[in-house]
Order: C-alpha cells, then structure tokens, then sequence
C-alpha cells in the first residue's frame, strides 16, 4: 500500500493488523482528550508496528502518519501471531526487531539530553538527514513537532533555525 504525505495508516485506540514500512517515514503522534497532539516516535524503513503489538495484540497507542511518501505492508494479526507461535525464528526476528527500537531510542535520549539547544537540534537534523535527504527536518515536521521531539518550545526551534539560515551568508561576506 502507498500511503502519501500526510494520510493516516492507523489511528489511536483502533485495533488492526501490523504493518511493516518499506520505504518512507511515519510518525507517531498521540491525541490527548482536548484534541492536542505531541509527536512520540518516529518509524523509519524496515520497522514493523505497533511495537507494543509485536508479541501480543494491543490497540494502537497513537496514530500514524506518513511524513513523506511511503510504502507499507500490511501484515494480516492472526497470520503474524500464528507464524509467531510456530517458528522459533520468528521470535527471534522480534527480538532483533525490539532490539534495533532500543539502540534508536537510545539516540533520541543522547538527543534529549544534550545540554544546548543547537546541539540538540543538529543532532536530529543528522539523523533526520539519514532518511528524508534531500529534503531537510523542516520539510517533513513542524516546528512545534520539532520541539516536541528534542524538548524545547518552538519559539528556540524558531530562533535556532533562523540562525543556521543566517550563519551561511555571514561566512559567505
């Protein structure tokens, strides 16, 4: 299935089959009861979600949305869970799965916890630029998701972003 910037593959609190990303970026956002949203996870290619419905079914903890053009398959849930309690090999795969999260997550959190702002920003442009090149951070978030994701209010992201522009032509004077 193809999903296009901005649509929704599935949404909070449904439950349905798992999926795995080809190609693209997906984001994970969850709404909150006044209608607000804060961006929680971002799913790149390869990944197979809801991570939490890996081993046992569960509802979808937010909704995903692709951020750039993607490319998903959908992995019917008794088909997975039937193979998964057959094959020893299978388990392992979630395993290797689960594992790859936590070493991502693992950077958000070095992300997070940097202790300048510019750091902390041009850390998840690096990142970023791993899957979106050629286009950049901005062309596929928000600034308040942006700010959401490193921890900082959109106004420094704002601020940040405005002195990188400017950086350029400074040097160039």
């Amino acid at each position: 299935m193809i999903l296009h910037k901005g649509e929704v593959l599935f949404r909070q609190g449904e439950t349905g089959p798992l999926y795995r990303l080809r190609s693209g970026l997906l984001k994970i956002v969850r709404v909150h009861q006044d209608g607000s949203q804060i961006l929680v996870n971002m799913i790149v290619p390869d990944e197979i979600i809801p991570h939490h419905s890996l081993i046992s079914p569960n509802p979808y903890y937010g909704t995903a949305v692709a951020v750039v053009t993607c490319e998903v398959d959908v992995l019917p849930e008794a088909e997975w869970y039937r193979e998964l309690e057959q094959d020893p090999d299978r388990c392992r795969f979630v395993a290797l799965q689960l594992q790859d999260k936590l070493r991502m997550m693992q950077q958000r959190i070095d992300q997070l916890t940097e202790v300048s702002p510019a750091e902390k920003l041009r850390k998840l442009q690096s990142w970023f630029h791993t899957y979106v090149a050629p286009d950049s951070l901005t062309d596929v978030l928000t600034q308040d998701e942006i700010g959401q994701f490193i921890g900082l209010r959109r106004e420094t992201v704002n601020r940040l972003l405005r002195s990188q522009a400017e950086t350029p032509q400074r040097s160039e004077s």
